[in-house]
């Protein structure tokens, strides 16, 4: 129970008070906020649909689930303390909370770039925040008092409340599910380890379960999260015994819910190419419910550069295993993430990592240009040596091929009759129904015009 979850402490409804969270980063970021906002409305604080209903309220709390994947995201944080110096003129008892990824910096680094800043919450806590702000009321009558600054729960032992805090709400058509978090990759310029700690893949039963409310809620399309949600690994009692359990991995999880019963999409973001199995393929081939659209990070098309990155395959295998799910699914669509401008990268390796392009034709790509992320191998061991405006170049250079492959594959589309919810196809390409959508269902359109990044088309 939530409750529980919340060290069973008795929380008082407070009329006026209010929160509002500000999310940086990707979808399991998302599911982060989904999980903060159940524990303080389980609390008694009610969520603002703005900041001028925030700065409002009696109370008002401004939570910032932060990212640090990228540098771009920590330099809108970072850059806040005048934004929030203005709002705390506006309403003098307006307290602010970082938590996320961020959290890896520690609190006495925290607390000197973000001054404005009131409270430093590591994610595996989020369910204690409403104690932490003072807001309980325990058997002893403590007393509530949120002028306490720079509380933290950032350091010593963490407990990981999030299976418990997951709970779907009712309504929400697209519903994020966590499977695991954290990662044991290690990959030389990604943050997330350190972020986010060692990978730990939840129960089987309890995602299970929660995918069951989301879909009796209403919900018609299930994001499975994870930063390699194809490593997913855990035991499942079985029904012969309580005793005895099975090993599932993700290929096996696929199935398992994809015989929940109701109508709805199965997705999943992000996958390992290393992790990607046969199993796996022949499950998202079988599963009828699984949505035909994936997600394949690759990052370089050199196998020097994968090599220093830390990524342990080739740009050979990575190209075999797109040919082996466009064998078994030939609908499928595929997007990658791609850094540009790697350390030590010339212009001749990235040449390799065009052709991977020009010969996969990706419907979409992530392009980001490297930034050295503090504490990581490749910020330590590299010397960011690719000018930003050579970065830029390759970066330009990679969309323009995307451009002309999107554009391919989608023209393919027309005439074609396709499943859609929401302004999304199948293949998660936005699509523009000229002729009355159905809203928070599916139907099915006839495709009747392609562009580079969209569709068009009308329901049959």
């Amino acid at each position: 129970m939530l409750a529980d979850c919340l060290i069973k402490v008795k929380y008082v409804k407070f009329v006026l008070m209010k929160y509002l969270i500000t999310t940086f980063g990707c979808q399991a970021n998302m599911a982060d906020s989904e999980k903060t906002a159940l524990a303080m409305e389980a609390a008694g604080f009610r969520p603002a649909k703005d900041e001028t209903d925030l700065l409002s309220a009696k109370n008002p709390i401004m939570i910032f689930n932060t990212c640090s994947v990228r540098q771009k995201a920590e330099d809108r944080v970072f850059g806040l303390n005048n934004k929030i110096t203005d709002f705390k003129i506006k309403n003098s008892k307006l307290k602010i909370v970082l938590t996320g990824c961020m959290s890896h910096y520690g609190e006495e680094e925290l607390r000197r770039r973000l001054s404005y800043f009131d409270y430093f919450v590591d994610m595996k806590n989020i369910g204690a925040l409403p104690k932490i702000l003072g807001k309980s009321e325990t058997k002893t009558k403590e007393k509530n008092d949120l002028t306490t600054p720079k509380r933290s729960l950032t350091n010593g032992k963490t407990k990981n409340d999030s299976g418990k805090l997951m709970q779907q709400r009712v309504g929400k058509i697209s519903a994020l599910v966590p499977i695991s978090n954290g990662c044991d990759n290690f990959c030389t310029y990604c943050i997330v380890p350190l972020a986010r700690g060692r990978e730990i893949s939840r129960p089987v039963e309890e995602i299970l379960n929660e995918v069951k409310k989301a879909v009796a809620g209403g919900a018609k399309e299930i994001w499975l999260l994870g930063q390699t949600v194809n490593s997913y690994k855990s035991n499942l009692k079985t029904q012969k015994s309580n005793l005895k359990t099975k090993e599932v991995k993700f290929a096996e999880l696929l199935r398992l819910i994809n015989k929940i019963e109701g109508d709805f999409w199965i997705r999943f973001t992000s996958p390992h190419p290393k992790d990607f199995s046969d199993d796996l393929i022949k499950a998202m081939a079988e599963c009828e419910k699984f949505a035909h659209y994936i997600n394949l990070p690759v990052q370089s098309g050199n196998n020097t550069v994968l090599k220093r990155m830390g990524r342990p395959y080739t740009a050979g295998h990575y190209k075999n295993l797109v040919k082996k799910i466009r064998k078994a699914m030939p609908d499928i669509a595929i997007s990658t993430d791609v850094i540009v401008g790697f350390p030590g990268e010339t212009k001749k390796q990235f040449e390799d990592t065009k052709k991977l392009f020009e010969e996969i034709k990706f419907d979409m790509a992530f392009i980001s240009e490297y930034s050295p992320r503090p504490k990581t191998v490749a910020a330590k061991m590299f010397e960011d040596n690719v000018p930003h405006k050579e970065k830029e170049v390759r970066k330009n250079e990679l969309n323009e091929i995307l451009k002309k492959t999107a554009l391919k594959n989608n023209k393919k589309l027309i005439g074609k009759t396709v499943k859609v919810l929401n302004g999304r196809t199948e293949g998660n390409k936005p699509i523009e129904i000229d002729n009355n959508p159905p809203k928070n269902k599916f139907a099915l359109a006839k495709i009747t015009k392609a562009n580079v990044w969209s569709l068009k088309g009308e329901v049959i």
